[in-house]
C-alpha cells in the first residue's frame, strides 16, 4: 500500500454528488441505508456518476491503474471506504471513494471497518495518511509487518500478506533491482535502455510499495543491512534524479 494522492472532482460531478447526498438526507434516518443503495445502483447514477469517478479514480492510482489496497490487481470497483451500512451519508462523499480490485473489495474487506475504543478507524486510507506510517515491508519476503493497531488492522482486513501478494512483491523486488543495476549505464548511454525507460518499466509494474518502501528504506541507519545482499542499487536508490522520478 502506498501514498495516494487525491485530485479534485469535476465541478458538476461534485455537484451531482451533493445532490445526491441531499436526498439521503431527506430520508428518517431508518431509511438513509435504503435510499443510498438505490440511489447508487440505479442506471443513471452509473452513467453520471459513478463511472466518471472511477475514471478519476483511475488517474489517481499507481501503474496499470492498480488497487489501491494491494497494489496488485486492476482496479474495477470503487469501494466505500467506511461502508454504506455504517454511514449512508458518506454514499456520494467522494473523500469516501477508493479503486479496489474485487478481490480486496469482495472477498477481503467486504463490509469490516474496525475501529478503535474511542470510535477511530483502524483501517489505513491511503489518500488521507501514509500507510508507512503503520506498515513495514519486508523486501526479503515481501510481506507487511505492523508498526501500529491500524497497520495490523489492515493486514488483517485487507488480507496484504496473502501468498500470492507476498510472491508478487518478491518479483517485483527482482524487476526494480534489475532495472537500478541498468540506472548508472542508462545515465551515460551506454545501456540498451534509456532512463525513461527504466522509470516507466518500474512505474508501470505492479507491486508499487515494493519501490516505495526501497526508496524510503535506502534512508533509513540501517539501510546496509536492508541491502546487504545488492549493495550495488544503492547509489541508484539515492540518485536524486531518480527518486524524483519514482518517489509518491
Amino acid at each position: 500500500m502506498i501514498p495516494i494522492v487525491r485530485t479534485p472532482l469535476p465541478s458538476e460531478l461534485d455537484a451531482r454528488m451533493t445532490t445526491l447526498t441531499g436526498r439521503i438526507q431527506q430520508e428518517e434516518t431508518g431509511e438513509r441505508l435504503s435510499t443510498a443503495r438505490t440511489l447508487w445502483r440505479q442506471s443513471h447514477t452509473r452513467a453520471t456518476v459513478t463511472a466518471p469517478i472511477r475514471t478519476v479514480l483511475a488517474g489517481m492510482a499507481a501503474g496499470a491503474e492498480r488497487c489501491m489496497y494491494c497494489g496488485d490487481n486492476q482496479g474495477t470497483d470503487i469501494d466505500h471506504h467506511e461502508p454504506m451500512f455504517r454511514a449512508p451519508l458518506r454514499t456520494f462523499d467522494w473523500y469516501n471513494h477508493l479503486l479496489a480490485c474485487s478481490h480486496c473489495n469482495s472477498h477481503h474487506k467486504r463490509d469490516r471497518f474496525p475501529v478503535d475504543g474511542q470510535g477511530r478507524p483502524l483501517l489505513i486510507d491511503p489518500s488521507a495518511e501514509d500507510p508507512f506510517d503503520h506498515l513495514m515491508l519486508s523486501l526479503s519476503v515481501g510481506e507487511y509487518r505492523a508498526l501500529t493497531a491500524k497497520g495490523r488492522e489492515s493486514i488483517e482486513v485487507f488480507g496484504l500478506n496473502r501468498p500470492i501478494l507476498a510472491r508478487g512483491r518478491q518479483q517485483a523486488f527482482a524487476v526494480v533491482e534489475m532495472c537500478l543495476r541498468q540506472w548508472p549505464d542508462a545515465v551515460r548511454g551506454k545501456s540498451v535502455y534509456r532512463p525513461d525507460r527504466l522509470v516507466r518499466i518500474i512505474r508501470e509494474q505492479p507491486c508499487a510499495d515494493v519501490c516505495q518502501a526501497m526508496l524510503r528504506q535506502v534512508e533509513l541507519p540501517g539501510a546496509a543491512v536492508i541491502f546487504k545482499d545488492v549493495p550495488e542499487i544503492v547509489a541508484a536508490l539515492r540518485d536524486g534524479v531518480l527518486r524524483g522520478a519514482l518517489l509518491r
